[in-house]
């Protein structure tokens, strides 16, 4: 009986060596397959890494390049940079001995009006005496024939007093230049409007364009003298008190509601004007 005990206990242990043997193979091909997987994983990552290195020896070969022409570059502009210095204190230096130059001229150009100025200042008062009074004598022989050629010369028409009627406003000034009689020269531009023309008041009432007439009221004191459609050149005659020498009231032009002229007073008028008739 002890017999077959014991072959039963020897007939069952080598199933269990064969189980750990197969154990063991597995473990073991496990292993082998995580060991070539991890021998590729870091097999790629060298080739990755050294391609990267590679890329980054390139970039620094570029930044080494760029940096040698920039250097280049900035060289070249702090050299045209010295260039441009020198010649900016060379033009400044040129500028400030032309501003001396100029001051100096300047100053002996004053020096020599002035000395110019006295000169003359000095012939002039020297020659003044003789000079002034010879010319004086020209100037008032030369006025008289000036007034004696504007009479003989002037054409104009005269009026029933025997005054000359002007016909404009160079006709008036050539009368003002004879010194007889003072002129006051009017415009009215509105119809209604009063103006005052020399001592007397005018009022516009009416024109006719077309037939050159116009309407008037003169107001004298406080008399109102209505003058109906007279006409352009047509004068209208005012006496003083005590005087035959007649104020003379003169329109030369008519327009739209405008009418333009003088008035003509005696040079010894000093009252106030009395309307006549027509």
């Amino acid at each position: 009986m002890l017999e077959d005990t014991q072959v039963t206990h020897e007939a069952q242990t080598p199933r269990w060596i064969g189980i750990v043997v197969v154990v063991i193979a597995i473990i073991s091909l496990v292993a082998l397959g995580a060991g070539w997987t991890a021998a590729n994983h870091t097999s790629s990552l060298a080739q990755n890494l050294a391609t990267q290195m590679q890329q980054l020896r390139q970039n620094q070969d570029v930044l080494n390049q760029r940096m040698a022409k920039a250097e280049d570059t900035n060289a070249q502009l702090l050299g045209e940079l010295g260039v441009v210095t020198d010649k900016v204190k060379l033009t400044e230096g040129e500028l400030s001995r032309a501003r001396q130059q100029t001051k100096k001229i300047k100053a002996d150009d004053e020096k020599q009006l002035a000395d110019l100025q006295s000169s003359f200042n000095g012939e002039l008062a020297t020659k003044a005496s003789v000079d002034d009074v010879n010319k004086l004598g020209t100037d008032v022989t030369g006025v008289k024939t000036d007034l004696d050629a504007t009479k003989n010369s002037l054409n104009m028409t005269r009026g029933e007093f025997g005054t000359l009627i002007a016909k404009n406003h160079d006709e008036v000034e050539e009368l003002r230049r004879l010194g007889e009689r003072d002129y006051y020269e009017f415009t009215i531009n509105k119809k209604g409007e009063r103006e005052k023309v020399g001592d007397l008041m005018v009022e516009l009432r009416g024109v006719n364009q077309k037939k050159n007439l116009y309407t008037v009221a003169i107001y004298v004191d406080d008399t109102r003298y209505d003058k109906r459609n007279r006409s352009t050149n047509e004068p209208i005659y005012f006496f003083t008190h005590g005087s035959r020498a007649p104020l003379e009231f003169t329109v030369n032009q008519v327009g739209k509601n405008k009418i333009s002229g003088y008035l003509s007073v005696p040079k010894a008028n000093t009252t106030h004007a009395q309307a006549s008739g027509s």
